[in-house]
């Protein structure tokens, strides 16, 4: 029974969309943190240096010794509530992010989003004498940055886009993330201080992001590139079986294989040189539609 819940589970996330596979993920981490701080605690050893290790540390001297967490972090949360509602929202909103962007855009504002939003929550920590007292024993952890960054991305390129709530009926997103930005402002010197820094470093990159396509340049790119090069580094190599040629035939139909295979990356560098020039906007939906498929090979 758990080796079939397993094979569904990893089917549904091989054929999930990437918002779905990135609540995975974080839902997955979540349970296996848990676990182990429960196994710890069933041995009287406390499971609070467990999290530390992948918790954004606000002093840049902690930092050094784990600079791993700037990543790490954006995948841990601090209880069940906290990951729910973090999830919900990009569940919601990355839904509509990928209505106008591609998924690699998806997964590379994720990443840039949490950056930004570790950095803003390290700066202001070192900078601003209020968070003194509490510099050396503040951590960060959760997925809220980078969800703002996908919030602000959409009410970028789609303002008025109407978003309904139970109590609040009808309100168009432009005004959704101006009250979620002003809450952060207002909330900056609240207990979690912290975490209210980091939602604005990741409302600021989502920003960044969408404004900067529309210019034609991708601020993701990088971070999709180093994401692909990890990738091929732990994924598994695949022999490509051997092929019996037989005369003629064989050869004809690698040459039509080649022959599709430039077409089709002559289609996606002309339309890449679109965008360049003239911005996201300008695509037809069918151009659109390959560079979407594109992304997804």
């Amino acid at each position: 029974m758990a080796t079939t819940i397993i094979t569904d589970l990893k089917e549904k996330f091989r054929r999930g969309s990437l918002c779905l596979q990135l609540i995975y993920i974080n839902a997955a981490l979540f349970v296996a943190v848990s676990l182990m701080q429960i196994a710890l605690l069933l041995f009287n050893c406390s499971p609070a240096g467990l999290l530390e290790w992948v918790e954004l540390p606000a002093s840049f001297t902690r930092f050094a010794v784990q600079p791993w967490s700037l990543f790490t972090y954006m995948f841990m949360h601090a209880g069940l509530l906290h990951i729910l509602f973090n999830m919900l929202w990009l569940y919601w909103f990355g839904q509509l992010f990928l209505n106008s962007f591609s998924a690699r855009h998806l997964r590379g504002l994720y990443v840039l989003g949490g950056i930004c939003g570790g950095l803003l929550y390290m700066l202001s920590y070192n900078i601003f004498p209020y968070f003194r007292p509490m510099l050396e024993g503040s951590y960060l952890l959760g997925a809220s940055a980078s969800v703002l960054a996908v919030v602000a991305a959409v009410a970028y390129r789609d303002p008025d886009y109407p978003v309904r709530f139970l109590l609040l009926g009808t309100v168009r997103m432009k005004y959704l993330a101006l009250i979620v930005i002003g809450l952060d402002l207002l909330f900056i010197t609240s207990a979690n201080a912290g975490g209210h820094i980091a939602h604005l470093g990741g409302a600021l990159a989502g920003l960044w992001f969408a404004a900067s396509l529309n210019k034609g340049h991708d601020t993701t790119a990088w971070i999709n590139r180093l994401i692909d090069i990890l990738s091929s580094l732990f994924s598994p190599k695949t022999r490509r079986p051997k092929m019996t040629v037989h005369p003629g035939g064989g050869r004809r139909q690698e040459y039509d294989y080649n022959a599709r295979k430039k077409a089709q990356n002559d289609e996606i560098d002309r339309i890449l040189d679109k965008l360049k020039q003239s911005g996201y906007d300008s695509l037809t939906t069918d151009e659109k539609r390959s560079l979407f498929d594109a992304s997804k090979r």
